[in-house]
């Protein structure tokens, strides 16, 4: 069983482009990041113009790149590559080359390859100006159309889609002490290498350097877009340090308001949020286990005990339109992230992060896997894994899943006459649950683990739904959160993965932020 434990809490190095005679490789690769990490941390120059980076969020995206300057636009590849240039908040080059058949060459910058929101910002563009970042396109649907599908910049922060999804959460390369009373340390990739794939490839190769205050990492990242698109990363680190709390595979992610909680007020959609919950999948166990996402008042993180992590991922499991009702944002087409690790990680744990937020332009939610013993000497660290982006369905779960979670006050109409308790309520669907009648012997299986008790609980059939519904009425005992946990069962077959929820302290139980 997966074991929960929380609790509460109140860069970039610019390197000199170094080209590699011949093709570039993993190992060469590892072997520069090794070396970096037995020098001291350098903190970058400040090379980009003020006024670039002085630019409103506006005016710094209206500089765009042409897509006719697009790299290996001439052979018609499936593969394309659009640049980004510094500004804003990208205050920092990062070097990309290319691994063709003639060898590694960088990709020089050129400012007549991007248009201007203005005659001004041109002639002040430097001409050696560089890049920040880069983005990959595909045609997803149309030979002739190339999709945006993947995009890397800003430290070690990558975006990717599925072919149906709007670009929402995001990826990093690592996360550390996410969270910790000391302060969050962001590395950075300082530089890349694309390695140029066949015109009519499906897959393509990236290498980035990864340099940061504690660690160093190489990275080979297999990058296979389509309806769920797949990143393999090859990952070695090379700690400088020992951080407090490392991140593997590091996901983040917006959740403003939902459905299990009050929504803000003067706000008239009914969500909002790029994903929803947290899901596991435990190794030695094989529970299934959903966390519903929350906007808390406070600082909150969640520590998810796990032996062999099979797969984590944070997941938008309400695709449906109604749900947020604005045509502009299309929450309910955001992706879904699944990590699927490769090998045995052994002891650890998944941490969830989650930071109060007065509105939906900040990412507050983090979530990754830390191993369970602290990092130490200089002993590189080797971690393979595959992201998968798509729909709510990337995680392949046999187990019936959580639809909806709500939450209301415990002594009224509909909710009980119970003082000073709360009713909950999970609806469950699909997976072992689908076969069953109305009247099937399906019973629920309640526990807390601190904070309060269970007055009652019990499991109907929803037929307007279609639904298996859990209905718990809890009395939270007032000095701390509760903790809650429950699935359902039919005798001793477990049905539905694992439902855990932090049902927050005083007047947090009904407000988000």
């Amino acid at each position: 069983m997966l074991r929960q434990v929380s609790r509460f809490t109140g860069l970039l190095c610019l390197l000199t482009t170094t080209v590699w005679a011949g093709d570039l490789d993993f190992s060469a690769l590892s072997d520069r990041a090794q070396k970096l990490a037995e020098q001291p941390y350098a903190a970058p120059p400040q090379r980009i113009p003020e006024f670039l980076l002085n630019l409103d969020f506006h005016t710094y995206h209206s500089i765009r790149f042409k897509p006719e300057h697009s790299l290996w636009r001439e052979a018609d590849s499936n593969f394309q590559v659009m640049l980004v240039p510094p500004g804003l908040n990208y205050s920092h080059q990062v070097p990309i080359n290319i691994i063709d058949s003639e060898g590694t060459h960088p990709v020089p910058f050129d400012k007549s390859h991007f248009t201007y929101p203005d005659q001004e910002i041109e002639k002040r563009t430097p001409s050696d100006l560089g890049y920040a970042g880069f983005k990959l396109t595909f045609p997803f649907n149309e030979p002739e159309t190339q999709n945006q599908f993947l995009v890397f910049i800003g430290a070690s922060y990558f975006r990717a889609v599925g072919r149906n999804n709007n670009f929402g959460l995001s990826s990093r390369g690592l996360a550390i002490n996410t969270g910790m009373p000391s302060g969050e340390k962001f590395p950075s990739f300082v530089e890349f290498w694309l390695e140029r794939p066949a015109p009519d490839a499906t897959s393509m190769r990236i290498y980035g350097l990864l340099d940061g205050e504690y660690i160093t990492g190489a990275y080979r990242f297999t990058v296979t877009p389509g309806e769920t698109t797949r990143v393999k990363v090859k990952s070695r680190l090379f700690p400088r340090q020992s951080p407090q709390l490392l991140g593997i595979a590091p996901l983040t992610s917006m959740f403003y308001y939902g459905n299990h909680g009050g929504k803000p007020q003067g706000e008239w959609r009914p969500e909002v949020h790029d994903s929803d919950g947290l899901l596991i999948h435990d190794g030695e166990s094989g529970e299934w286990l959903w966390h519903p996402l929350r906007n808390p008042a406070t600082l909150a993180m969640d520590y998810f005990q796990t032996t062999d992590v099979r797969g984590f991922g944070l997941i938008q499991r309400d695709q449906s339109f109604h749900s947020y009702m604005d045509p502009e944002t299309h929450y309910q087409s955001r992706p879904s992230a699944w990590i699927e690790p490769e090998g045995q990680w052994g002891e650890g744990q998944v941490v969830l992060v989650q930071l109060p937020t007065s509105d939906e332009t900040n990412d507050n939610i983090v979530a990754f896997w830390s191993p369970g013993k602290k990092v130490s000497g200089k002993q590189p660290l080797d971690f393979t894994y595959t992201f998968h982006f798509g729909d709510s369905r990337v995680p392949d779960e046999p187990m019936a899943r959580v639809v909806d979670t709500f939450v209301g006050d415990g002594s009224r109409i509909g909710g009980g006459n119970e003082v000073g308790a709360v009713r909950i309520i999970v609806d469950f669907a699909g997976g072992p649950l689908s076969p069953l009648e109305e009247g099937a012997q399906v019973v629920g299986d309640v526990s807390v683990q601190d904070g309060g008790e269970i007055i009652e609980q019990f499991v109907e059939y929803i037929p307007q739904l279609n639904r298996w519904r859990l209905s718990i009425l809890a009395r939270p005992d007032g000095t701390s959160a509760m903790f809650l946990r429950a699935f359902l069962r039919q005798n001793e077959k477990t049905l539905s993965e694992t439902w855990t929820y932090r049902l927050p302290q005083g007047s947090e139980t009904f407000n988000n932020g």
